[in-house]
């Protein structure tokens, strides 16, 4: 018997064993036991409270900064598609949904000369995980222009959240991991005293010049040390171009690891492993991953 005849019925979309390495940015495979994408949020409501509860659930979105083992991840994991990928401003207002992507929102800003949301060019990730981890770069983050968002528990019950209710840290929120975030509200600001597009452009050009964009990898694999720069600890530590399999850490940017020659899930892992343990030798300093590693590891491995 399909495990799925077991899952509640739904209006989206449900599938067994799929390979989520098509979605990975680190190109690394991984699989889904079962995939559910929902065709909207009464959609997703109704499966979470008529879900069995021995299911665990896991909720991916661009996988920007996800790493999954090469066992692949059991039980449910939920994608957010089409329904939550839309923008509607009003005034100063942008109400956004958790699958669009930072860039897009960032350019939806633009074209309503709305400032204040240029970093979000530089960020690959979507709305939802960038709440999450509070992202930003440049000097600004997600929590400088949040209003609130709206998500949904495990058990299917709606959830607000608004600065008075939601802590912000470093690369951080109080959002728990059983909340699917499903939309959210931010400030623009209106008659800048600056040209948008130009920032915007301007940050590209930074992430162009420093970044191994044009290499398959997950952004920043570990948080800056409180008063030290990642990428700093792993040159001193003598790390910039250490390789474990087909993964090695950037020549362009040190904190940045790259699949350069069809690296696995693993090849990864190990590779982070070391640069941590390397670094602590070097500085005394234990880097924690950005990365967030998700599922199980092989049989093999």
């Amino acid at each position: 018997m399909s495990i799925i005849s077991k899952l509640p019925p739904v209006k989206g979309v449900l599938q067994e064993n799929v390979d989520l390495g098509r979605k990975s940015f680190l190109g690394v495979s991984g699989t889904a036991q079962i995939l559910f994408t929902p065709t909207d949020i009464d959609d997703l409501v109704f499966f979470l409270r008529n879900l069995p509860k021995d299911f665990q659930v896991t909720v991916l979105g661009a996988m920007s900064n996800i790493l999954i083992r090469s066992g692949g991840i059991r039980g449910i994991v939920v994608v957010l598609e089409e329904a939550f990928n839309k923008i509607f401003i009003e005034d100063n207002v942008i109400e956004v949904g958790a699958a669009v992507f930072c860039s897009k929102l960032s350019t939806a800003a633009a074209n309503h000369e709305l400032g204040g949301l240029e970093f979000l060019t530089g960020i690959p990730g979507m709305i939802g995980g960038a709440i999450k981890m509070n992202a930003g770069c440049y000097g600004a983050n997600i929590s400088d222009i949040f209003i609130e968002c709206e998500g949904v528990n495990l058990s299917g019950q709606v959830k607000w959240f608004n600065p008075e209710n939601i802590e912000f840290g470093y690369r951080s929120s109080s959002v728990s991991d059983d909340i699917i975030i499903t939309r959210a509200w931010f400030r623009g600001m209106q008659n800048v005293d600056y040209i948008i597009s130009k920032k915007m452009n301007e940050i590209s050009s930074k992430r162009k010049n420093s970044q191994p964009l044009d290499k398959k990898s997950c952004g920043s694999a570990f948080k800056n040390p409180d008063g030290y720069k990642a990428w700093k600890l792993i040159e001193a530590a003598g790390c910039r171009g250490m390789k474990v399999g087909g993964a090695s850490i950037s020549d362009k940017h040190c904190n940045f690891i790259i699949n350069y020659d069809n690296a696995t899930a693993n090849d990864v892992e190990e590779l982070g492993n070391r640069v941590i343990q390397k670094v602590l030798e070097n500085s005394g300093i234990r880097l924690e991953w950005e990365i967030v590693i998700l599922g199980d590891k092989a049989a093999h491995e």
